[in-house]
């Protein structure tokens, strides 16, 4: 079954938000880097489950994840339902920052 265009779509946006977000200078950039977790869009963004890929990319950002909170064009993804639900899957805490 082909998932809806809209969700295609949605997912297209949030891996150009990713890209567009992560920039350099942001916490560390040698290590830190929102677009390794666009294998977790479909996760994140609609209701497919993580991916092992996913999964293997949340564990390696996890360090990264209260920097991605406190940025103004990542924040709805790391604190949103989907986003809980994501790193619950993929054994990462959820952060408190």
């Amino acid at each position: 079954m082909k998932p809806p265009a809209h969700h295609l779509l949605l997912a297209a946006c949030a891996v150009f938000l990713l890209l567009c977000a992560a920039a350099p200078g942001v916490a560390d950039a040698a290590t830190c880097d929102a677009t390794q977790l666009t294998p977790c869009a479909g996760a994140i963004i609609g209701n497919a489950p993580p991916t092992a890929a996913c999964c293997s990319r949340m564990k390696e950002q996890q360090p990264c994840l209260c920097t991605y909170a406190r940025d103004p064009n990542l924040q709805r993804y790391v604190s949103s339902p989907n986003g809980k639900k994501t790193m619950a899957a993929c054994r990462v805490p959820v952060p408190s920052c």
